[in-house]
C-alpha cells in the first residue's frame, strides 16, 4: 500500500524553537515500506515499486499491518560514511545476479523517521509527538537492516552545528503538532549544509538552459566540473548574457564554448566520487 509522502520546505538556517523537533537529514533516497496483509513492499517517493533492488530489506516482517517512512541509504565500507552514489548504484540495479551481488557487498539501511500506519490504524491525522512515541514502541529488530533516525527538541542550532562538523548532509525541523500529509509542507523543514566553491563559467547549453562549470584541475588546467541550472535569477542571465557573446571561442551542436572570464560561487552537496559538482546552485558572480 502506497501513501504519497510529506515533503518539505527549505529553511535558509539552522534555528532553536521548542515547538519543533530536529534530526539528522540522510543523504539517501526517500522510501514508503509497506507490510500489508503479510507482504511487504517498498516504493519511492514517486510510486516507483523498488522491492526487488532491497533484497534485505523486503524480508521485513511484522504481527499486523504497518507503514514506515524513511530513507535508505549505504555507507561506504571504507570510510563508514554515507555515500549517496552507492545507494544510486543499488537502486538502479535491475538484473537479478547484480542485485544479489550489491546486496552482499553494500547492504544498504533503511532509517525510519514515521509510522503513517500500525496494526491497522491510520495515524497520520495524530500529531508528531505521538507518532514518535508509536515508532519508539514498535519492534522493527526481525530485520537488521532496519533503525530509527533519533531526534532532539527544541536545539536546532545545536545539532546543525555537529552536523556541519561531521560534514553530513543537514538537519530536518518538523513542528511537534504536525499531522502527516501527502504533499509540501512548511511544517517540515530541510536545512542543508552547503559547501561552497569558485567555478568558471566556461559555456553553455544552446537548447535547454545550463551553464557549463569548470575548476582547475591537479595539472592547474580547467577540467569539467558539472553543469549549473539552479539558483540563476534573471538578473543573472541578464548579466551573463550581456558579456558572453564577446567570449565565445567555439560552438558544438548542443553547446557554446567560452573562454574562462566569468567567474561564479555556487553551492553544491558535495562532490562525487570522479570530482564533480553534486547538484550545483549559484550564488552569485565573483566579481
Amino acid at each position: 500500500m502506497f501513501i504519497s509522502p510529506m515533503l518539505l520546505e527549505t529553511a535558509h538556517a539552522p534555528f532553536t524553537d521548542d515547538n519543533y523537533i530536529f534530526e539528522p537529514k540522510i543523504d539517501g533516497h526517500r522510501l514508503i515500506l509497506s507490510h500489508v496483509n503479510g507482504q511487504t513492499r517498498l516504493y519511492t517517493r514517486h510510486n516507483n515499486d523498488c522491492t526487488r533492488q532491497y533484497p534485505e530489506l523486503a524480508s521485513f516482517t511484522f504481527d499486523g499491518d504497518i507503514i514506515l517512512d524513511g530513507e535508505v541509504a549505504c555507507t561506504d565500507p571504507q570510510t563508514g560514511v554515507i555515500d549517496f552514489e552507492m545507494v544510486m548504484e543499488r537502486f538502479s540495479a535491475r538484473k537479478p545476479d547484480k542485485i544479489v551481488k550489491l546486496s552482499a557487498a553494500l547492504p544498504v539501511n533503511f532509517l525510519v523517521f514515521d509510522i503513517l500506519r500500525f496494526k491497522g490504524i491510520d495515524l497520520r491525522g495524530r500529531a508528531l509527538k505521538d507518532r514518535k512515541e508509536i515508532l519508539s514502541a514498535a519492534d522493527l529488530s526481525c530485520c537488521p537492516f532496519i533503525g530509527k533516525i533519533p531526534f532532539i527538541e527544541d536545539e536546532g542550532v545545536t545539532l546543525y552545528q555537529q552536523i556541519r562538523a561531521r560534514k553530513m548532509e543537514g538537519i530536518v525541523a518538523k513542528r511537534k503538532n504536525s499531522i502527516y500529509v501527502s504533499n509540501r509542507s512548511a511544517a517540515w523543514q530541510k536545512i542543508i549544509n552547503w559547501q561552497y566553491e569558485d567555478v568558471y563559467i566556461t559555456g553553455y547549453r544552446k537548447s535547454e538552459f545550463g551553464w557549463l562549470a569548470s575548476v582547475p584541475g591537479n595539472d592547474g588546467r580547467l577540467r569539467p566540473a558539472g553543469i549549473i541550472e539552479l539558483g540563476v535569477s534573471p538578473r543573472h542571465k541578464m548579466a551573463f548574457y550581456s558579456v558572453c557573446k564577446s567570449l565565445v571561442t567555439r560552438e558544438e551542436k548542443d553547446f557554446v564554448y567560452l573562454e574562462p572570464r566569468i567567474k561564479a560561487c555556487v553551492k553544491i552537496r558535495n562532490w562525487t566520487r570522479n570530482g564533480m559538482l553534486r547538484s550545483p546552485a549559484l550564488v552569485d558572480f565573483v566579481l
